[in-house]
């Protein structure tokens, strides 16, 4: 079978309006010339500029409809083990807390706990009365020494650091409260044996 063109089709909108010749006339009247066409006047029969389109909303809340992944639960805090003698775990605590200082961490994040006989400066702060010694302790704007007796009394901070300078079998069980306090990290001073059997009883 033949194909058969198709004839042109000619839209008006491309082409303008057509002239339709009045009656008796025998010519179509002439077009008149158009003028100079400027930004504001486009060329008959081409669609000027649209308004800019507007982004799709999906694109604008994608982010916003992702859903959330699970976080993990956290896990404990790192724990380590400086061996020291009772007589030194007190220092061997002191130069944790200014490594921790020298290494950015701010002096709030950091609690000392002694299980043996009071740090010097805690014991100096109890003898102003204990209220005003734990107000220190609420404001949270330095380092914080205290008993591990007192652990329970303690508030959680990002790191704390137990000298286990003396102390009978009873002070040593505050390891695991101590552990519980510890957000990120937790250094014990001390005798490893003592330690590391406290620590075990608390698991």
């Amino acid at each position: 079978m033949p194909l058969i063109p198709e004839e042109p089709q000619i839209h008006e909108s491309a082409q303008g309006p057509r002239v339709t010749p009045a009656a008796g006339r025998t010519a179509p009247t002439p077009r008149p010339v158009p003028g100079p066409r400027t930004a504001a006047a486009p060329r008959p029969g081409t669609p000027g500029p649209g308004p800019a389109r507007p982004t799709p909303p999906a694109q604008r809340t994608h982010t916003a409809a992702q859903p959330q992944a699970p976080r993990p639960a956290a896990a404990g805090p790192q724990v380590q083990l400086i061996p020291a003698p009772a007589d030194g775990a007190l220092d061997a605590a002191g130069e944790a807390v200014d490594l921790l200082l020298d290494t950015g961490r701010a002096p709030g994040d950091i609690l000392v706990l002694t299980t043996g006989e009071q740090h010097p400066w805690a014991a100096h702060e109890l003898s102003f009365g204990e209220e005003s010694y734990w107000a220190q302790h609420d404001a949270r704007d330095d380092v914080f020494y205290a008993s591990a007796a007192s652990a329970a009394r303690a508030a959680g901070r990002a790191v704390v650091i137990v000298a286990v300078n003396g102390g009978d079998d009873a002070a040593l069980a505050a390891l695991p409260l101590a552990r519980e306090r510890a957000g990120a990290l937790l250094i014990v001073c001390g005798d490893p044996q003592r330690i590391n059997a406290a620590l075990s009883a608390g698991v």
